[in-house]
């Protein structure tokens, strides 16, 4: 295995710690296993969420990068630890509707559940103090986070991403609802998938359940005050794990 000292304390959000370690070109990633929901309002403990979130993810990692799909994942280490590549993140969260859900039912004459074909790709600003806003064009040029070439590349690689996931998920019974990516910037310039992808950061439906609450196997579970949260992440891991092999070990 690859040796390495873990280093200062980089960033803490609400479900992840980043560290820098004693190499420059590898952070170290913990998974907390706190739930936060509407803008950290609502928070709560949930024993074992972390290792199953940094779990799911690593896998996740892993198939798309198979797949073709740049990451930032280099590998997981103990329970809730992932190591990656240092990005510079676009502080935009880049969401992709594949059926109408959550919000966009609230702001949008619009059924829960209507399939979205082509998926809908929304780009927000990332900043809790004004609360993520959904961004226009002319916001987003004003903001100038990105260009023109690289708005269109971090729109073809999310598009990508979620053909991948959306074949990898209906193989084992789950249906991508939505998600939200976060992308950045390696130190040469390529354009890579960094955060994580889970179920606090996924929509998933069991595809075999017919009830609108008891097929909810990701975060709404939380924000609704269902319960089995943990067991619902759980069952995502099982699947996942029984399709790709992993995660693979740092080093």
């Amino acid at each position: 295995m690859t040796a390495y000292q873990l280093g200062p304390l980089l960033y803490e959000g609400k479900a992840k710690r980043v560290f820098q370690t004693d190499q420059p070109d590898l952070l170290a990633v913990e998974f907390k296993d706190e739930a936060t929901a509407f803008n950290a309002l609502k928070k709560a403990e949930l024993a074992e969420k972390g290792t199953l979130n940094c779990r799911i993810s690593a896998l996740l990692f892993e198939h798309l990068q198979h797949s073709g799909v740049p990451t930032h994942y280099l590998g997981v280490q103990g329970r809730h630890w992932m190591l990656v590549r240092p990005v510079r993140v676009i502080p935009l969260e880049v969401v992709i509707r594949n059926v109408a859900a959550g919000s966009l039912c609230k702001q949008m004459p619009i059924e829960p559940g209507t399939p979205l074909d082509p998926p809908l790709l929304d780009l927000y600003y990332k900043d809790d103090a004004y609360a993520d806003p959904f961004l226009s064009e002319a916001r987003l040029e004003r903001l100038a986070l990105v260009n023109s070439e690289q708005r269109l590349e971090l729109e073809a690689l999310a598009r990508q991403v979620n053909t991948v996931l959306l074949e990898l998920f209906a193989r084992i019974g789950l249906q991508l609802v939505d998600f939200k990516l976060e992308l950045g910037f390696t130190a040469d310039g390529q354009l890579v998938v960094a955060d994580e992808i889970s179920p606090d950061t996924c929509r998933l439906w069991d595809l075999d359940v017919d009830d609108d609450k008891d097929r909810i196997l990701d975060k709404d579970r939380f924000r609704q005050d269902l319960g089995g949260v943990i067991e619902a992440y759980g069952e995502v891991l099982k699947r996942v794990q029984g399709v790709i092999q992993g995660p693979s070990m740092y080093g």
